[in-house]
């Protein structure tokens, strides 16, 4: 039986369900095409679909995961022809002509324009961005399943367990994500058994000095720490009671100052070792907590950042989780896997949805600061409903890539 092609409802008029506006903004067509132009993928000819719609196509996949390559295109096109006053139905191509589009685009040119704009978006005025001085942020991963194609399985690879391997292959992605506004930039990923603390390594050179960096446990290592460190940032990181830490400095907030280094064998010369504030703490009132929860840090001096604090804040890295749960289940609409059936076009795939995932946060961003209210008050399903419904002037995209006048008597977004 041949599969229904999944569309949107009947009727609906498009004002009710796409906003370009929201991805144009946030990705601006001159960005768009700069980034196009340094990659050498800008289109050398006219074609249904050039390059700068292509890009904008796969942000669009990210906010339209529950329907057909098609619907998508269809929803783009008719979006841009619906602000230029253009009544005929668009031309929608076939599934192969946007995935050859898709292939002229690659994956490299969409983490390029990624890279470029995906950033911390928090303001001296965004409530609950900041931990005293410092721009707050953490760093984890966490993997997505991709279509069970042959290619997928030997590029990425699968799950293996005692029960036998995973239905799909599957990617490993590390991000750091701004605990205030929940936006994760940064990104990278890799085959799934790419082991966490080596996609740290392409991650942490992104922190910048000004910045508190928050992670968990399983990242600490002796490299990974002193390259998050070279950056200039702070840094707050649990790690596991079995490390040792003597106590060499008692200080008044009753933390200590101690050393880490790259092996016993080190420790044991006490040769190389880097300096790192311990601070151990409990936890009362909450249900089986561990005996002892222990964070090193940059902050040397207590009176920048007391003990009590530091534990106090070290819970504000599960944000972490929160922003996770809205990229892979709210914006995917549940979708199991990811869309694309080869590699490279998974690659874009993500990275395309990451950018969808940063516009729907720059949205809620401002309406926080409308609002004066804390990010985390707003909703993220709803945020994704309002971008998926309401329209906004933006007649700079046309499919042809030659600019068009606006009808008389309608203004033109700049």
């Amino acid at each position: 039986m041949a599969r229904t092609e999944a569309k949107l409802p009947v009727g609906s008029r498009i004002a009710d369900y796409i906003s370009l506006g929201v991805v144009a903004k946030t990705f601006p067509r001159a960005k768009v095409e700069e980034v196009l132009n340094r990659t050498g993928k800008a289109s050398a000819r006219q074609r249904d679909l050039p390059a700068h719609v292509a890009m904008y196509y796969v942000i669009a996949l990210g906010l339209y995961m529950e329907v057909s390559y098609r619907e998508v295109l269809r929803c783009l096109l008719e979006g841009i022809q619906w602000l230029q006053g253009k009544h005929p139905e668009p031309r929608v191509v076939a599934p192969s002509s946007i995935t050859q589009a898709r292939t002229r685009l690659g994956w490299e040119a969409v983490r390029l324009l990624h890279d470029e704009v995906v950033k911390p978006i928090a303001t001296e005025e965004t409530q609950g961005a900041w931990f005293r001085e410092w721009r707050l942020v953490s760093l984890d991963g966490s993997t997505m399943d991709v279509p069970d194609e042959a290619e997928n399985r030997e590029a990425f690879g699968v799950q293996t367990g005692p029960k036998g391997d995973s239905a799909f292959p599957a990617i490993r992605f590390l991000s750091l994500v701004e605990t205030g506004t929940r936006v994760l930039f940064g990104s990278r990923m890799a085959p799934y058994l790419t082991g966490e603390l080596t996609l740290a390594e392409e991650v942490l050179p992104l922190l910048q000095p000004g910045m508190l960096c928050m992670a968990d446990r399983g990242f600490y290592g002796f490299r990974t720490w002193n390259t998050a460190r070279a950056t200039g940032s702070e840094l707050v990181w649990r790690v596991k009671k079995s490390l040792v830490l003597p106590r060499e400095k008692e200080l008044e907030d009753g933390s200590c100052l101690s050393r880490v280094y790259e092996s016993q064998n080190d420790q044991k010369q006490k040769r190389d070792g880097v300096v790192v504030r311990v601070v151990d703490y409990t936890l009362t009132g909450v249900p089986n907590p561990e005996p002892v929860y222990r964070l090193i840090t940059t902050i040397l001096d207590p009176t920048r950042a007391p003990a009590a604090e530091l534990a106090a804040l070290y819970p504000e890295r599960w944000e972490i989780e929160t922003a996770f749960d809205g990229l892979k289940t709210h914006l995917r609409a549940g979708k199991l896997t990811l869309r694309s059936k080869t590699p490279d076009l998974v690659r874009q795939e993500f990275y395309g949805l990451m950018m969808a995932y940063f516009a729907v946060r720059g949205l809620m961003h401002e309406a926080a600061q409308v609002g004066e209210v804390d990010p985390d008050r707003l909703s993220f399903v709803h945020a994704v409903r309002v971008i998926k419904r309401k329209m906004t002037q933006i007649a700079s995209l046309p499919p042809s890539g030659r600019p068009r006048l606006p009808r008389k008597g309608v203004a033109r977004t700049p």
